[in-house]
C-alpha cells in the first residue's frame, strides 16, 4: 500500500544515503515528445539537504534529457528501490532546478574534492510530495562495486581540455573555438546541446570548461572492478561428459531389451 508525505521522514533520511543506485524520470510538455526514464549511480552522488529538498551530481552521458526537460517544466520523479533488507520503493515528487558547472551554484554544491569526473550539472529538486510503497515484486540483489569506465573515459577527455586551457592561456592568440574533439567540451558540444526533441540542453557549461579548469576527485590508479566469472573446471567438465555417456548407454541398453522383448511377443502371436 502506497503511503503519502508532504517531506521525506526523518526516518528514511539514512536509508537514502545508503541506497548505491536510483532512477530519475521527466518528459517534455508535448504529448508526443519522448518520456525520459535514467539510472543513476556512483558514490557520494545523491544529498538530502532537508526534508523537503534534495539535488544529485549529473554526470555526462550520451544525452541530455534531464536537463532540457527540467529547463522547459521543471517537473521530476526520483525513485529508489531497497535491494537488500526490508522491501521499500521511495518516490520523490519535485520541482527541478538545473545549475551548470562553473556556475557559483555549481560549485557550491559540488567543490573539486567530490566532483566526479564529467560531472556537467547541479540537479537541486524541491519536494511538493514523497511516496513510500512496499516493493514485494523488487528481487534481492547482492552489491559487487561501482563502475568506474564513465571516470576513466571522461577522465581522460578533461586531461585534455586541461592541456587546451593552458595552450590558451600561455598563447592568446589562440581562438578559443578550436575545440579538440577528444576533449570533454568537444563532447558536450556534439551530444549534449539538445534533447531528443530538439530541446536545449547545456547553455554555459561548454564555454565555461575553458576558463574553469576541471578538477576532480577520482585516482586514474583505482583498481579496475573485476567481476567473477564462475567457469566448469575439466574436472567438471569430465564429469559431464562421463555422465552423458553413461545415459547414452543406459538408454542404448534400455533399447536393446525392448525390442528384445517385443520381438519375442511376436514370435509367440505367430506360433498360436
Amino acid at each position: 500500500m502506497a503511503v503519502f508525505y508532504d517531506e521525506i521522514p526523518e526516518s528514511l533520511f539514512e536509508w537514502i544515503k545508503k541506497q548505491r543506485m536510483f532512477w530519475v524520470a521527466t518528459a517534455p510538455l508535448s504529448a508526443q515528445g519522448h518520456i525520459n526514464l535514467s539510472p543513476k549511480g556512483g558514490d557520494n552522488c545523491f544529498h538530502v539537504v532537508n526534508s523537503k529538498q534534495v539535488y544529485y551530481q549529473d554526470l555526462t552521458g550520451s544525452g541530455i534529457e534531464t536537463i532540457s526537460h527540467i529547463r522547459e517544466n521543471g517537473r521530476i520523479t526520483v525513485m529508489f528501490n531497497a535491494f537488500e533488507g526490508p522491501p521499500r520503493i521511495l518516490r520523490l515528487f519535485g520541482i527541478g532546478t538545473v545549475y551548470e558547472y562553473g556556475t557559483p551554484e555549481y560549485h557550491t554544491l559540488i567543490p573539486a574534492e567530490t566532483r566526479q569526473p564529467g560531472s556537467r550539472a547541479a540537479i537541486v529538486i524541491d519536494l511538493f510530495q514523497v511516496s513510500t510503497s512496499c516493493g514485494f515484486a523488487v528481487p534481492l540483489y547482492n552489491f559487487v562495486t561501482h563502475r568506474t569506465q564513465l571516470h576513466r573515459l571522461v577522465g581522460l577527455r578533461e586531461s585534455v581540455d586541461r592541456d587546451n586551457a593552458i595552450l590558451l592561456r600561455d598563447n592568446p592568440s589562440s581562438h578559443p573555438d578550436n575545440v579538440p574533439q577528444n576533449s570533454l567540451r568537444g563532447y558536450w558540444l556534439r551530444k549534449n546541446m539538445k534533447s531528443l526533441d530538439g530541446l536545449p540542453g547545456l547553455l554555459t557549461a561548454p564555454d565555461a570548461i575553458t576558463h574553469v579548469v576541471p578538477q576532480h576527485n577520482f585516482d586514474k590508479n583505482t583498481p579496475r572492478p573485476m567481476l567473477q566469472v564462475v567457469r566448469g573446471s575439466k574436472e567438471m567438465s569430465d564429469t559431464v561428459v562421463r555422465g552423458h555417456e553413461k545415459a547414452l548407454a543406459l538408454g542404448f541398453c534400455l533399447g536393446v531389451i525392448t525390442v528384445t522383448a517385443f520381438t519375442q511377443i511376436l514370435r509367440q502371436v505367430d506360433l498360436n
